[in-house]
């Protein structure tokens, strides 16, 4: 992957991810897709990966300040 797709990958995730952790979207989502058992163990998954992207994110920013 290169830094630009990298860079991209990482803000898109970020988002996507702190929309879904701090806004009732996914339990609204998954609540009406009768998934609403799913919905206790949302934050086992998603505040690792908002931790991922947001590090992803930080990574290709210092690799591209690098190159």
């Amino acid at each position: 992957m290169t830094d630009r797709n990298l860079l991209k990958v990482g803000i898109a995730g970020s988002i996507i991810t702190a929309l879904c952790c701090f806004t009732p979207l996914l339990v609204i989502l998954l609540g009406t897709a009768g998934l609403s058992a799913v919905i206790g163990y949302l934050d086992f998954v998603l505040f690792p990966a908002l931790v991922a992207f947001l590090a992803l994110t930080f990574y290709a920013l210092r690799k591209r300040k690098v190159a």
